[in-house]
């Protein structure tokens, strides 16, 4: 496969060579179907485990499997972001996006047939290890092919792709949900099968890099993960690692039991069943629509004043939000038109760490920095998740969800200390 033409500087999107087009619809997309099955999950968990485990709502066992279920996950998206970003910078960013694809995609698609919980968490820990790596692949080809400038929009944008994804899943949900009976939750997992023909169109259309190809043959041999524990990249790995950790904990546990909490809040207003679905697909509807405004809401924080203080803020106004939805009983149209949206707008902050993290590290090891920093992050998500799931009396997870804010409060605090903007790659 030859090598990608140099990213040129260009100011209009006429101005954008071919390798740039296509690298940047290849990633695109892979953000998009990841979205979509990110929160598949996250949209059907309750009726899902109830029906593997032949239980009742009220079972504690549903909270506690579910809670497992969503730690492998991010378990799992953790681990693929360690060895895919390593696979990137070894094999190229290329090759190491095709696999990642269609790791995630044809396992996302096995959950269909889970018979047990544990057979759901497998093939839900093995589909998020394909997520996490196209994370970290996705982003070092992007930073390495389109122009620095537009490094805070592109990162806007490819957040969106993400948040078109969780919308397209949320209304396929609703929609399925109501022409379907009940107990057929399992089968949306199967259009996460679609994304196995994005495939072909990187491997056919996607040249590797320039920069990484010019690295490459410039050492006899290229620097192993440990390098990351090493002089001057030692402190950016250990600092961006906490950040990444703090804020995803509280972005997890907001996403993941603020679903539960509207279902709950649902049921008790004596809600018919099948209308539940479709109310909390609405609310994500509009929460993630608030994101994709946020998304660009963090773009130009960081085109204004640098991406450490615009992380800094939007934690901020994350912790703020999360404090202000939990902190007394609120209803269910309360949260999910107003309180929700507003933290769905502050999360824009995670885009920003698209751009932001791959162009920190030298660039072999740049793949392997991004994915290990950022991914690492959801092993503390992982645990949060459990532990709170653990925690929270049985079905009511405000408490847990407040003092998440806690951990978005510091995960702002901690980004003072992030390293500034990389000038150079």
């Amino acid at each position: 496969m030859t090598a990608a033409t140099p990213a040129r500087e260009a100011t209009r999107l006429s101005e954008l060579s071919p390798q740039q087009w296509k690298s940047g619809i290849a990633a695109w997309l892979g953000w998009m179907f990841d979205g979509l099955e990110l929160h598949l999950y996250t949209l059907v968990a309750a009726p899902l485990v109830i029906q593997l485990l032949a239980t009742t709502a009220a079972d504690p066992q549903v909270k506690e499997k579910s809670a497992f279920i969503q730690g492998a996950f991010l378990v799992g998206w953790a681990v693929g972001g360690a060895f895919f970003g390593r696979l990137g910078d070894l094999l190229g960013r290329s090759r190491a996006l095709s696999l990642t694809v269609l790791t995630y995609a044809i396992c996302t698609g096995l959950c269909a047939f889970a018979q047990t919980w544990w057979q759901l968490m497998i093939f839900r820990f093995i589909a998020a290890v394909g997520i996490g790596g196209e994370w970290a692949v996705g982003a070092s080809l992007l930073s390495e092919t389109w122009p620095k400038a537009w490094r805070p929009w592109l990162a806007a944008v490819l957040q969106t792709g993400v948040n078109i994804g969780v919308l397209g899943g949320a209304v396929f949900v609703g929609l399925l949900m109501t022409y379907m009976p009940p107990g057929s939750e399992r089968w949306v997992f199967l259009i996460g099968v679609i994304p196995a023909f994005l495939v072909f169109y990187i491997r056919r259309h996607v040249p590797e890099p320039e920069a990484w190809s010019q690295a490459g043959s410039a050492v006899e041999k290229k620097p192993g993960a440990l390098s990351l524990f090493r002089g001057d990249v030692r402190s950016i790995t250990l600092r961006t690692t906490l950040v990444c950790a703090l804020g995803l904990s509280a972005w997890w546990l907001f996403l993941f039991w603020q679903t539960q909490h509207l279902r709950r809040l649902l049921g008790e207003a004596h809600t018919p069943a099948g209308e539940i679905t479709g109310l909390v697909s609405a609310a994500f509807f509009t929460f993630n629509f608030a994101s994709i405004i946020g998304n660009f809401g963090g773009g130009w924080l960081a085109k204004q004043f640098g991406n450490r203080p615009a992380i800094v803020v939007l934690f901020t106004g994350l912790a703020a939000s999360m404090f202000g939805a939990f902190i007394v009983p609120r209803g269910f149209s309360e949260l999910a038109w107003f309180w929700l949206p507003i933290g769905g707008f502050f999360g824009g902050v995670f885009g920003l760490f698209t751009m932001y993290l791959p162009p920190l590290f030298p660039v072999l090891l740049r793949t392997t920095g991004a994915g290990f920093c950022y991914n690492i992050g959801r092993i503390a998500a992982a645990v949060a998740s459990v532990v709170f799931g653990w925690l929270a009396p049985v079905g009511d997870f405000r408490t847990a969800l407040l003092w998440s804010s806690a951990l978005a409060l510091a995960a702002a605090l901690a980004s003072l200390y992030l390293p500034k903007d990389a000038k150079d790659a």
